[in-house]
């Protein structure tokens, strides 16, 4: 582990191994390294490693082989060092539905050992950060999904962490209270230097929210790096333009032409790969005018995180094409 992770209290994982008995390896010495304060997206399809790799660096699951080291502790051998730099809100929520908010608060800050009095200013700062102060009193069987979700985020905070595991924190979520948990962890990393370690199969949350991305697939990472970089190495983007003369078609080629190869369009546009990227849409504007093209449509396509998926691992992320639950949950749902 490098000095500066290890001061900053961030991860960094060497060879990490996880092989269930008469199983294949679940992890397969996987290498990764995330700075203090940066938000990091795991992604990877059902089966591919994700929440083992989360159990392993969270101490609940012990590596087979390889290191890990968590907050500039190892995993192993100071588990109980790890577990007091972290916060963790996984899959499951293991929330009382007897409990309100309130006391859910109180209850996780005195196991984390705050005094009394900081309990009560602890316990309701977060829950109003978290859009809770409202629903406090009233037992978190009546709340909503993404009311539980924000709750248990809320806990795994309690501490002042400075590592948080968030395991696929917005599956199942409307837009709403999916948008509204990415701005609290934006603001977490962003405000207090928290290190957030995030898988997801929603590819727009990744690219959203992370700062870097890792794609692991059967137990292996197969690319990492900022979300632009991954969709630069894919391939450029595509402009698609139709004229507004169908008789202009043929010049239009021809001026497109100029800024990239040919490829695949709608049966009345024309579509070129930019050579020079994104900033050169205002030169094919330009050139268009120029010649006298009237423009009825035009349209950039950008890579994106969906076909950097799709050309790391030859198949589609589940929820990055996932539609919204029709009963999708709001938060009205009625006290208890």
């Amino acid at each position: 582990m490098t000095t500066e992770t290890q001061r900053s209290g961030g991860i960094e994982v060497e060879s990490l191994v996880r092989e269930f008995k008469n199983g294949p390896r679940a992890v397969d010495g996987i290498d990764l390294e995330v700075a203090r304060g940066e938000i990091y997206g795991f992604l990877g399809p059902n089966g591919a490693g994700k929440s083992t790799t989360v159990l392993m660096l969270t101490t609940l699951l012990p590596p087979t082989s390889g290191s890990a080291r968590v907050g500039g502790f190892d995993v192993v051998e100071q588990g109980p060092q790890v577990r007091a730099s972290i916060g963790a809100a996984l899959q499951e929520a293991a929330l009382d539905p007897l409990l309100t908010g309130r006391e859910h608060m109180r209850l996780q800050t005195a196991l984390h050992g705050l005094g009394k009095a900081e309990r009560e200013s602890r316990g309701n700062e977060l829950l109003e950060r978290v859009g809770l102060a409202h629903a406090a009193d009233r037992k978190v069987g009546g709340y909503s999904g993404g009311m539980k979700r924000r709750l248990d985020l809320a806990l795994a905070l309690a501490h002042r962490p400075r590592i948080l595991f968030l395991d696929e924190p917005t599956t199942g979520l409307d837009i709403q209270s999916r948008t509204a948990l990415w701005e609290e962890v934006a603001r977490l990393a962003a405000e207090d230097g928290v290190t957030v370690f995030l898988t997801t199969q929603y590819l727009e949350e990744a690219d959203a929210l992370a700062n870097r991305v890792g794609i692991i697939d059967h137990g292996h990472l197969v690319a990492e790096g900022t979300p632009a970089e991954l969709k630069a190495e894919i391939g450029r983007p595509t402009v698609e333009a139709a004229p507004r003369e169908e008789g202009d078609r043929e010049r239009m080629t021809a001026v497109l032409g100029r800024f990239g190869q040919g490829a695949g369009s709608s049966p009345r546009g024309v579509a070129v790969r930019l050579d020079g990227g994104e900033s050169q849409l205002a030169e094919v504007v330009r050139a268009l005018d120029a010649e006298g093209i009237a423009i009825e449509h035009l349209q950039l396509h950008a890579p994106s995180l969906d076909d950097v998926f799709l050309a790391k691992t030859g198949r589609s992320l589940e929820g990055a094409a996932e539609e919204e639950p029709a009963d999708a949950e709001t938060e009205t749902a009625a006290p208890a």
